[in-house]
């Protein structure tokens, strides 16, 4: 390795503790959301097939920010970026417990639209480690900053637990407790080291326009089965809640198996960066798709407690070889002029099916069927033709002819 290697990689290792730890803090927020929202949104909403669509709307507020949050990163740094986002976790949290506390759905549906902001700038981290990484360090960094939702994997749901009922209107305090975290929060950017990237001047190199990057082989890939991974995991859990308490079971037990879903989800973390670099990423991706086709199986099979835990845990894991090997294969595929460009085309693009899964979710669970079995089972079924497609376009980039030289493709 060079020194100047060893020298990014020392700034990496700090950059990367303090995503770790933002992910870990700030990241509790999202569990805490998935897991109550939809319930409240039954509670609120006029029309019970509208229950996660305060969800939904989280997904929305990421979508329609991604793009215009990664070019405001390009011009101004990551830091003012995921300051940004901190602002916007507080806002939304705060119209949201207004909209609980005036049992106003439009409220409530507003304030998650703004914590999508949030969200949005979450999905950043991941991009952000690998911007003082060296090539070997890259997929590691982007595993370890996903480690870092274990602890709000833990935090969240537990969370929950405790400020759910905490006052006479249900889940009111679980939104002023999300409010406290990104306040918090905010701190830990203070320690970021992430360089601005320089102004452009008339002879920089400008890059691929976005079409040229989308239909590149390798980044057309990345972002299908990014988008794959990503919507099938909310399609599923944005439900589970719902399928839980609708089979019997308590709010309590809808928190757990969330928590270990998240749990699956963050854990294999600390050694998918390694498995990605011993076996490839197109083998790693490749297993998380296969994980993901037997969570659906696992859920088919019965709607037993051990059935949503494992169907969930499977869910969690394939996630995460799904995602994190196809952000690395995204990292490697454009140059560093493309970047603000191409990760706010990913994320748009993968936000925006996991809108439409999120809003497809509570659909196929209360309208799909007479029963909360019946739609569970419409939701676990909806998986198949998009595992196809994914596992279609990988398969097609493994095979296809290598070019004689390999720029980023």
């Amino acid at each position: 390795m060079s020194e100047m290697d060893i020298s990014d990689n020392r700034r990496a290792y700090r950059n990367v503790a303090v995503l770790v730890a933002a992910q870990a803090i700030l990241g509790a927020q999202l569990p805490m959301i998935f897991i109550v929202a939809g319930l409240a949104g039954q509670t609120l909403a006029p029309n019970i097939c509208f229950a996660t669509l305060p969800i939904s709307l989280v997904v929305v507020g990421s979508m329609l920010t991604a793009t215009p949050l990664s070019a405001f990163m390009q011009r101004y740094g990551r830091r003012a970026g995921f300051l940004v986002g901190t602002l916007g976790g507080t806002v939304g949290a705060a119209v949201g417990a207004w909209g609980l506390y005036t049992a106003s759905f439009t409220l409530f549906l507003i304030g998650s639209l703004l914590t999508g902001i949030y969200m949005s700038a979450q999905g950043f981290y991941r991009f952000a480690a690998t911007d003082t990484a060296s090539d070997a360090f890259r997929p590691k960094a982007i595993s370890y900053v996903m480690a870092g939702g274990l602890l709000s994997a833990v935090v969240g749901p537990q969370m929950v637990k405790v400020t759910a009922t905490s006052m006479v209107v249900p889940f009111l305090g679980t939104y002023l407790a999300v409010i406290v975290l990104n306040v918090l929060g905010a701190f830990l950017f203070a320690a970021l080291d992430v360089p601005r990237p320089p102004a452009p001047s008339a002879e920089s190199p400008r890059g691929r326009t976005r079409w040229e990057l989308l239909t590149t082989p390798r980044v057309a890939v990345a972002i299908i089965c990014a988008m794959v991974a990503y919507a099938l995991m909310n399609l599923v859990m944005t439900s589970t809640p719902l399928a839980v308490v609708g089979c019997g079971f308590t709010t309590e037990n809808a928190a757990d198996i969330v928590s270990g879903h998240v749990l699956a989800m963050f854990a294999p973390s600390f050694f998918t960066g390694h498995l990605i670099a011993r076996f490839g990423v197109e083998r790693i991706v490749a297993v998380g798709l296969f994980i993901l086709a037997g969570a659906g199986g696992v859920a088919l099979a019965g709607t037993e407690l051990e059935n949503f835990f494992i169907a969930l845990i499977l869910l969690g894991i394939g996630w995460n070889f799904g995602f994190i090997g196809a952000t690395t294969m995204l990292a490697a595929a454009h140059a560093p002029e493309e970047r603000g460009r191409v990760q706010g085309m990913n994320d748009m693009i993968v936000f925006g099916c996991v809108t439409m899964a999120s809003l497809a979710s509570g659909g196929l669970m209360n309208c799909s069927g007479g029963d909360a079995v019946e739609g569970w089972t419409a939701v676990n079924i909806a998986m198949a033709p998009f595992l196809a497609l994914a596992g279609g376009a990988l398969i097609w980039l493994v095979m296809r002819p290598k070019p004689a030289t390999r720029p980023a493709e």
